[in-house]
């Protein structure tokens, strides 16, 4: 039962990261693409990681697999602001519809 609940978990997170993977090669801005990769790509890995954590048990292994999840739940958000911000500051503009162009002074 535990490999059944570990692989549905890790074939969702695999499924995000290709979602993601499309993501970034569909969208056109560079802030769409980081906003594609970071949600998905979050969500990916810590499905595969919860997965991984169902299929050690309680072990060590387990123990050291939390911890990575949390190491990824803090830096994988923080490192998208971080390049969208970088991103801002080296010049980018975020691509707007017709109607937020219209509206902006």
């Amino acid at each position: 039962m535990a490999e059944a609940i570990a692989m549905t978990l890790v074939f969702a997170g695999a499924g995000f990261c290709l979602v993601g993977a499309i993501g970034v090669l569909r969208f056109a801005d560079v802030f769409a693409r980081m906003h594609s990769s970071g949600i998905t790509d979050t969500l990916g890995a810590l499905l595969v990681v919860s997965g991984l954590i169902v299929l050690a048990g309680w072990s060590l292994a387990a123990v050291k697999l939390v911890f990575i999840l949390a190491f990824l739940g803090m830096t994988t958000p923080t490192s998208t602001h971080a390049l969208a911000k970088a991103a801002l500051h080296g010049g980018e503009k975020p691509l707007l519809d017709e109607a937020s162009r219209e509206s902006s002074p």
